[in-house]
């Protein structure tokens, strides 16, 4: 190769890379800075004129592409997002077919449209995505919102990554998907085989992705609490396998995020299952496991005490190891 062949390649070589780099950032294939979402449902026009019937909508947290401005109209390629990360054996069958909608070109009215470079932009949208979902959790939601909640607030941390919201509105966006799929998963009857791997796992992509770019945040601490529930058993079935198995995942967690948002949730639930443990061992009679069971919720009860005074779950840990220690049953009827 010639001198100035060689000079070409070097030359040519970090374009390549930048190009490759941009090409795996534009998550939709649209250029970044014309993606948007809009904070209300939007009607798609083929022409910029609202008196014909709309081709298509856009729904709060779904994405545009802004191409062009005419006056109060905005041409857009509409539902251009890319499809949410998923493994299609771990996710349930069942989805709905509105939740991905094909992209359509057209017209839209220039309100409500919020993008990367919008003032402000973040709080926007995770001010729709939390009042959507504090709607989602009422005794009778609106049918879309937690996953328009979903979808904006995975707008928050995609368009604007830096922001002091990004790690929190990654959490919420996965925990809502979990949520979900958690709900639909519950109604198999696989739902309620002891062993986990008898039943369909929860997706965790969304959950690792906020442990991977948020490594040190409380959201970070939240998200890895949350994959436990991957590794639960469905049913114990009054067998002391299941509880002595979680009670080690527990205690592994909360020692792993000692000082965390869910550590002294972990150690109650460690704590529970121990109190669990001697009633089941009680009544197969096997009054050495027994006592180590009760000598365990007890010290977990202690470590509680000494590391969160304040906090909820040291209460609740104190009372379950009172009623041990009055062989009052913890797991089944507690009657005499």
């Amino acid at each position: 190769m010639s001198s100035r062949a060689l000079t070409a390649c070097l030359l040519l070589t970090p374009t390549l890379l930048i190009a490759q780099k941009k090409s795996k950032d534009a998550l939709s294939g649209y250029d970044r800075s014309a993606r948007a979402t809009v904070l209300h449902t939007a009607n798609v026009y083929v022409q910029a004129d609202g008196s014909s019937p709309p081709i298509a909508t856009v729904t709060p947290g779904h994405e545009v592409v802004v191409t062009a401005h005419n006056g109060p109209w905005v041409s857009v390629f509409a539902n251009t997002d890319s499809k949410d990360d998923a493994d299609p054996d771990s996710k349930p069958e069942i989805e709905d077919p509105d939740a991905n909608p094909d992209p359509s070109s057209g017209w839209i009215r220039d309100k409500g449209i919020v993008s990367a470079q919008t003032p402000n932009g973040d709080a926007l949208i995770y001010g729709l995505a939390a009042e959507l979902e504090a709607e989602a959790a009422e005794p009778h939601p609106p049918k879309e919102a937690a996953s328009e909640a979903h979808l904006l607030y995975r707008r928050v941390w995609e368009y604007f990554p830096n922001s002091p919201l990004a790690a929190e509105a990654a959490f919420r966006s996965a925990d809502i998907r979990w949520q979900l799929d958690k709900v639909d998963i519950s109604t198999l009857p696989s739902a309620h085989e002891q062993e986990a791997y008898l039943r369909p796992q929860l997706y965790e992509g969304e959950f690792k992705r906020v442990m991977k770019y948020y490594p040190d945040s409380p959201s970070a601490a939240r998200a890895a609490f949350a994959l436990i529930d991957n590794k639960l058993c469905g049913d114990w079935q009054g067998l002391p396998k299941c509880p002595e198995m979680e009670t080690q995942i527990y205690l592994k967690y909360a020692d792993k995020y000692s000082g965390g948002p869910k550590s002294a949730e972990a150690l109650y639930d460690a704590a529970y299952r121990q109190g669990a443990l001697v009633t089941m061992y009680t009544v197969d009679e096997n009054k050495k496991h027994a006592d180590d069971a009760a000598k365990n919720c007890q010290a977990i009860a202690d470590q509680l005490r000494q590391k969160y005074p304040q906090s909820d779950y040291t209460a609740r840990a104190a009372s379950i190891a009172f009623r041990v220690r009055q062989g009052i049953p913890i797991f089944g009827s507690d009657r005499d």
